[in-house]
């Protein structure tokens, strides 16, 4: 597919072309994707064809390919922070899963930057749910920065920079107001976590169904990904109900990418110690009630908020290689352990706090 460079604002008539293909059920190449996906984002796009655009991908079913390409064109527009650490991690999920929980990636985060783990956490506000991460830490009193720069350095030297997606992909507005409108899962929920301005290579990623599993591991390790686990929860008390993190409710299908092996793993809550809860003992609101909940997680407060908070955290302390959680191509309960003790003691001891206390302050040193 060719594309012609025109002004921002005016229409390329060759994605009537692509809307044509896809609302028939074809797929798209990568290149293809990538072209498409590049005159949303240049501007070139009628927000009636995105729509329609977004909703044929999403009825027909989005391909691989069609993931790899929307990333790269992303991936190329977006505004990256200066030489960030090698080992800096994201854990964040797509959203767009229905349960509207508290926010679980945001909380780790906090816990992971009390053990000085770097976190580049990648978030937006709710476009699809109750609650995105920019939401809750507005709600919490946490700025959000917009100097690359600036968030460079507060990744290599301070271990955390939270990375509000409109001010590192622009050129994403033009599909926000489409994405908000229509209110459900899109490609875009995809995207987001696998184009983070940092050039993460470790991530710890929750998607809402285990078909899209294999192809975010994917995707990402065509892109330079080092290690990564793609998780999805399912749920007991719905046979088909998932949820886009480590869960308490059932089982956590993964697929991992370790040192350049690919392994598909079974997560039970009980391997870490932990017993079961519904996916309700999480259920969130709006930004004022999560903010609420997680300064009272962060003080201490018990339950099944917690319970996920710290298994999903010593998750991603394995991601960052600061464990050893899968042995033998297999959880290892004992490492696990270890890790979920961890980042417990950086709760109880008061470190994730005086992280979140700090970064309330515009710093995080």
């Amino acid at each position: 597919m060719r594309v012609v460079v025109r002004p921002e604002g005016t229409e390329d008539t060759s994605f009537r072309a692509v809307l044509a293909r896809v609302v028939t059920g074809a797929p798209l190449t990568a290149d293809e994707a990538e072209a498409a996906f590049g005159l949303i984002m240049d501007g070139h796009v009628s927000e009636s064809q995105i729509a329609g655009f977004l909703m044929a991908l999403r009825m027909r079913g989005e391909s691989p390919d069609e993931l790899l390409g929307a990333v790269k064109a992303v991936r190329a527009r977006m505004k990256a922070l200066e030489n960030p650490p090698a080992d800096a991690i994201d854990v964040c999920g797509t959203g767009g899963d229905g349960h509207g929980t508290l926010n679980v990636s945001t909380a780790v985060s906090f816990v992971l930057a009390a053990l000085d783990v770097p976190v580049a956490k990648h978030g937006n506000r709710a476009l699809s749910s109750k609650s995105g991460a920019s939401d809750v830490l507005g709600a919490l009193g946490v700025p959000l920065k917009d100097d690359v720069a600036t968030l460079g350095a507060d990744l290599r030297d301070r271990r955390l920079a939270f990375l509000a997606a409109p001010n590192h992909h622009p050129a994403m507005r033009h599909a926000a107001a489409v994405r908000r409108a229509l209110g459900v899962r899109t490609l875009f929920n995809l995207i987001g976590p696998l184009a983070n301005p940092a050039r993460v290579t470790h991530q710890l990623v929750g998607v809402p169904d285990v078909r899209w599993l294999a192809p975010i591991v994917d995707t990402l390790a065509k892109l330079g990904s080092q290690r990564v686990w793609a998780v999805c929860g399912e749920l007991d008390e719905e046979a088909d109900g998932f949820v886009d993190e480590v869960t308490l409710a059932g089982p956590t299908r993964i697929e991992a990418l370790e040192n350049g092996q690919r392994y598909q793993l079974v997560l039970e809550p009980e391997m870490a110690g932990f017993q079961r809860a519904p996916i309700s003992a999480i259920a969130g609101g709006g930004p004022v009630e999560n903010a609420a909940a997680l300064n009272a997680l962060l003080r201490g407060s018990r339950g099944a908020y917690r319970d996920t908070v710290l298994l999903n955290a010593a998750c991603a302390m394995h991601v960052a290689g600061r464990g050893e959680a899968v042995q033998a191509g297999a959880i290892h309960p004992t490492a696990l352990l270890e890790l979920v003790g961890m980042a417990a003691q950086a709760i109880d001891g008061g470190d994730a706090l005086a992280v979140l206390e700090r970064a309330r302050e515009g710093s995080v040193q």
